[in-house]
Parts: structure tokens; C-alpha cells; sequence
């Protein structure tokens, strides 16, 4: 059965699909500062920290078998980190202070001989924290070892310039910047060497075989290319502000912020109202876009990890909500969530500690 009228004939010259391919490839490059050819596209966030960190592993473990990385990191990071480990690499864990940072001066005193690999998330995924990436950038370069930042939360939302944070890896997850979800990217420095995860054919410069999606690349094109204006983020740091501030008033005590005060990101709020359970809470927010960091398991609670690495207190943490907002977010939304979270608040149980089990 003839096909012709149906597919388009064969020419020299690129495909439609190609074509669009590369243009997204062109977008993603312009939002991070780089260029085209140092954009690996991936299924996701997760394949890209597993990327970069699998794949540097393998490509330079000749030279040592050291990685520095951060206890509050996303389990994306943390999970290639303990599965490299049962390969032979040796993973350093930093601790952050109570505001979900890491020291830079930890990172350096960690560095060994043996060290191929830092990575250290650019903003947290649970309090909004941000790093002070570009401080460990420069003991990285100084040290010549390669630094890898996971940027999923970041991208789109505060500068992320790969030159000025000084990365040689930095994820993009595309569902956080409003991109279609299942596509992500990684960019990679010019010259690195990186085992590819997936083995095959020569995509994407001979870094990650398959067939590329070109429909799932165009929409993070076009969203990298509708990222690049970061004037939103200074109305809905007003509108986070504006949901802080309202919970504050006449609840000094009930009520605290989780992360760092200052250096966090515009869109995220994460706060505990101390003694009930935040997942109880989130239960009369239908339709609001906030979320627990703690687990649920047969009935029992667990403390976010994050918050357990910031030290915060089990009363504290239990109660911990994060509030995700976004650049279609309104006034008047943050008025309903402010009246809904009253009641929310009066109808949650007070939290109870498990009784410490009898050895």
C-alpha cells in the first residue's frame, strides 16, 4: 500500500519536526545562557539529575569516586547518590543550618583528592530555599571539580544564567515552568564527558539515545522562551508577602515560617501551624495548590526530611504546609485560601507524639 500523499516526501533539507526541535532546543539555550548544543533533552527533572550524576560517575570514576552532595536534597539526587554508592562511591551528605542552607565553607573542607562531583540543589523543592550556588560554583572551579545544581524549582522563577551560577550541570524539569509534563533537559558544559544512561543511537550529540519527542521539546521551548521575562515574579512575591503576612496577624505563636526569610524563592511559602497535622489541614483546601512534606503510612506521620536536616522540631514540623503560587494567581484567591484556612485550622485534631517505644 502506497503512503505517498499521506507523508511528506524526503528531502535534503531538515523536517518540519527537526526543525522545531531545534528551534525549542534554541529556547531552552536562550533562558540558560548557553548554547544550543549543551542541551540534552530528557523525559524529565528526575532522568536529568540522574544524568549528570550517574553519568559523570561513570565517565570519570578512573579519577576518583567522591561526590559532595546535601542532606535536604530531592530525592532525585539523594536516590542515584545511595544507588552509586553500592557501585563504590563514597557520598558526602552536608548538613544546612536551620534555614534549609548549606554552608559553602562545608563544601570546601569536604572536597578530597578523590572528589569528581559536587551537586547542590539551586532552590529547595519543600521551603523554597535557595542556595548560595554561585559561592560553591567558585571553590568548584577553583578545585577543578565538576558542579552539577538541580534547578527544577528555580528555572523560570529568579535568574538562573549557567555563567553567573558557575554550573557545568544544571536540570530543568518542564512541568515546573509550565511546560507539558514528561520533558525536562540537562545542560551540559561543552567538553565534559558523561556516560549516557540510555545507549543506542547518536541523539542529542551521542548523550541520550531514543527518538526525541519534537512535541514535548516545543512546548519547553516555549515556555523557556515566555520564562525569560521574570517581571511576574515581582507581583506574586507581593501576593506571597501578602499570604504571610495575613497569617501572621494575631497568631504570632501558632505560626511558623519554614526557610530561609530572604533568600527564597518568590512563589513558595511554607509555613507550620504548630501543633495539628498539616495533612489534615490540606484536607479542607480542595483545589488549592499546597501540599505536605510529611508522609502518610497506616495511619502514622512522618517528618518531612527536609525539615528533619533543618533541625525543626517534630510539634513544628508535623503542622508544615507549602504554598505554591503562580504567575495566573490572584487577590482574591489569596483571600479564599486566607478564609478557608480558618476553618481548616478550627476543624484539625491537635497533633500527638507517638509514645517512645520500650526497648
Amino acid at each position: 500500500m502506497r503512503l505517498s500523499g499521506i507523508l511528506p516526501a524526503a528531502t535534503g533539507r531538515a523536517s518540519p519536526a527537526k526543525a522545531a526541535l531545534e528551534n525549542a532546543r534554541n529556547q531552552v539555550a536562550g533562558l540558560l545562557g548557553c548554547e544550543p548544543d549543551e542541551i540534552v533533552f530528557t523525559s524529565g527533572g528526575s532522568e536529568a539529575n540522574n544524568l549528570a550524576i550517574k553519568g559523570t560517575f561513570f565517565a570519570l570514576r578512573d579519577k576518583g569516586e567522591h561526590i559532595i552532595t546535601v542532606q535536604a536534597e530531592h530525592p532525585a539526587v539523594l536516590g542515584p547518590c545511595r544507588f552509586l554508592e553500592q557501585l563504590g562511591a563514597t557520598v558526602t551528605y552536608l548538613p544546612v543550618d536551620n534555614t534549609g542552607r548549606v554552608d559553602p565553607e562545608d563544601v570546601r573542607r569536604a572536597i578530597t583528592p578523590r572528589t569528581i562531583l559536587i551537586t547542590v540543589m539551586h532552590a529547595n523543592n519543600e521551603v523554597g530555599t535557595i542556595q548560595p550556588i554561585e559561592e560553591i560554583g567558585a571553590i568548584a572551579r577553583a578545585s577543578g571539580i565538576r558542579f552539577h545544581t538541580d534547578a527544577a524549582q528555580s528555572v523560570g522563577k529568579i535568574p538562573t544564567k549557567v555563567e553567573t551560577l558557575g554550573v557545568d550541570l544544571l536540570t530543568i524539569a518542564g512541568h515546573k515552568l509550565y511546560a507539558p509534563k514528561g520533558v525536562g533537559a540537562l545542560y551540559v558544559r561543552r567538553g565534559l564527558e558523561l556516560e549516557p544512561l540510555i545507549h543506542g543511537a547518536g541523539h542529542e550529540h551521542g548523550r541520550r539515545a531514543g527518538t526525541e519527542s519534537a512535541l514535548l521539546a516545543v512546548g519547553l521551548g516555549a515556555a523557556c522562551a515566555l520564562a525569560v521575562d521574570l517581571e511576574p515574579m515581582v507581583s506574586i512575591r507581593a501576593l506571597r508577602d501578602r499570604l504571610w503576612n495575613a497569617l501572621q496577624e494575631g497568631d504570632d505563636d501558632g505560626i511558623v515560617l519554614n526557610g530561609h526569610p530572604q533568600h527564597r524563592l518568590p512563589n513558595t511559602l511554607n509555613v507550620s501551624f504548630v501543633g495539628v497535622v498539616g495533612a489534615e489541614v490540606l484536607a479542607d483546601l480542595n483545589g488549592v495548590a499546597a501540599s505536605t512534606g510529611s508522609a502518610c503510612h497506616a495511619g502514622s506521620v512522618e517528618l518531612s526530611p527536609v525539615l528533619a536536616a533543618m533541625g525543626v522540631a517534630e510539634r513544628v514540623g508535623m503542622g508544615a504546609v507549602r504554598f505554591s503560587l503562580g504567575r495566573t494567581t490572584t487577590e482574591a484567591e489569596i483571600d479564599s485560601v486566607l478564609a478557608r484556612l480558618r476553618i481548616a485550622k478550627s476543624r484539625s485534631a491537635p497533633y500527638v507524639a507517638p509514645e517512645a517505644s520500650v526497648v
